[in-house]
């Protein structure tokens, strides 16, 4: 199913065409906005330039924290009376960032999620029920309009009082959810809790947060549905960047609104397909807050051109973002590893938290991870048993020894937006 076939399945040569005439329609655009003007002339370099998309590797990055140094409105290339939404980041290491909309950006967005929707066999005929913020987090609105685009009967419960939510998914016959995955599973724990079956769903979109395949498997065998991952930055169209098909084997980018490139972290090199770095997108189809080679911290890679189902070129599931990974004496460790690992250990629950301190100079790792209800015994023997198979499994997966505390189920914090798993208590640690 498409949505608009024409885009989603344009031939390389003609995307190409379109990317670049996009793309220096973008670079003048920018011109409006005094930090590219400066970051240009300081490169000096043009619009006019600009011949090629491989050019583009001569224009200098955007990084969020210079759009932390431009709060409120320094990368608005519109006057504030066009901007008819605004949205920001939680802003929790510092300023926010301010993401502005026209008219015309709230269209494109809604119906870049409408392609989404349409792509997993999403219509009018179902009833979607959208349990993320509807504040200045851009995951609400976005599924809400394009929701609706598509024609569903949209319930906007937001988050929050979960056993409400499992009434509602019950009393309205809801066919499709959106959340977190963190909190899709606390969805499954209320659920099981209430005797509650959810036997009208049949499809879930989650996102916001890197999560695992062996989180998928958890998540469809405890509510009965098909889960798709979901991509997206509030900096760019929040939710709106890439979606997986039915395939379920890399997300699909919207390559007619994005141009991506995948770069080293450290050096900024740009890599080739199947290498895996830093995701930098430049959007071509934005008015109110075009940005150029926005570092978007997301670690990624190019998968290859083709796919069944007749769409461009995919990304590799999000892994992690750049600024979450742990390096613990000297092995890069991400969460949704962790989470893979847990996972598929059936003795042990969902839940988990990763504490990671420096003693006599060595970087240690301590997890605690809830024991499975049908695993608690409370003997020690088991707890033991138990203990040893979590930290053998650990070990053999991130070639790191482990600390791992067992605690009592529905002992650790459940997460209603994007999970904070990660407590790194060395000295300098944000």
């Amino acid at each position: 199913m498409f949505w608009d076939e024409k885009y989603e399945t344009l031939p390389k040569r003609d995307l190409e065409r379109l990317q670049l005439k996009r793309l220096k329609k973008t670079l003048v655009h920018v011109q409006n906005v005094e930090f590219y003007r400066q970051k240009f002339g300081e490169a000096g370099i043009g619009p006019g330039d600009i011949k090629t998309l491989d050019d583009i590797r001569k224009l200098p990055f955007t990084r969020k924290q210079d759009l932390r140094n431009g709060y409120p409105f320094g990368f608005f290339a519109v006057p504030i009376d066009r901007v008819i939404r605004i949205h920001t980041t939680s802003g929790t290491t510092g300023k926010p960032t301010v993401v502005g909309y026209t008219k015309k950006d709230i269209r494109t967005w809604a119906n870049l999620i409408a392609r989404n929707m349409t792509m997993v066999g999403l219509s009018d005929r179902d009833i979607f029920q959208n349990m993320v913020n509807y504040g200045m987090f851009t995951g609400g609105l976005g599924f809400h309009y394009g929701a609706e685009l598509v024609g569903m009967t949209v319930v906007p419960s937001a988050t929050g009082n979960t056993r409400r939510q499992v009434e509602m998914i019950q009393d309205f016959g809801v066919t499709v959810i959106h959340c977190t995955p963190s909190y899709a599973l606390h969805l499954a724990e209320v659920a099981e809790e209430m005797g509650a079956h959810l036997d009208s769903l049949k499809t879930g979109l989650f996102g916001a947060e890197p999560w695992s395949e062996s989180m998928r498997r958890e998540l469809e065998s405890r509510l009965g549905l098909t889960a798709y991952d979901s991509y997206g930055l509030s900096e760019l169209f929040g939710p709106g960047v890439a979606f997986e098909c039915g395939e379920r084997d890399g997300l699909h980018i919207w390559h007619d609104c994005y141009l991506v490139e995948v770069v080293d972290p450290a050096t900024g090199e740009v890599l080739g397909e199947g290498e895996r770095g830093e995701l930098v997108v430049t959007p071509l189809a934005k008015e109110a807050m075009p940005l150029v080679r926005y570092r978007t911290g997301d670690i990624t890679m190019l998968k290859g051109d083709s796919c069944p189902c007749g769409r461009g070129q995919k990304i590799a599931r999000i892994m992690g973002r750049s600024d979450d990974m742990l390096v613990i004496r000297g092995i890069n460790v991400f969460p949704s590893q962790i989470e893979h690992v847990l996972l598929d250990i059936p003795e042990v629950g969902s839940q988990f938290m990763v504490y990671v301190d420096r003693v006599n100079h060595l970087d240690e790792m301590t997890i605690d991870v809830e024991i499975n209800r049908d695993y608690f015994s409370g003997e020690l023997q088991d707890l033991a048993r138990i203990q040893k198979k979590v930290v053998k499994e650990l070990r053999d997966a991130l070639e790191l020894r482990t600390t791992v505390n067992l605690v009592e189920p529905g002992s650790l914090p459940r997460f209603e937006g994007k999970a904070k798993r990660i407590v790194d208590r060395r000295a300098g640690a944000l």
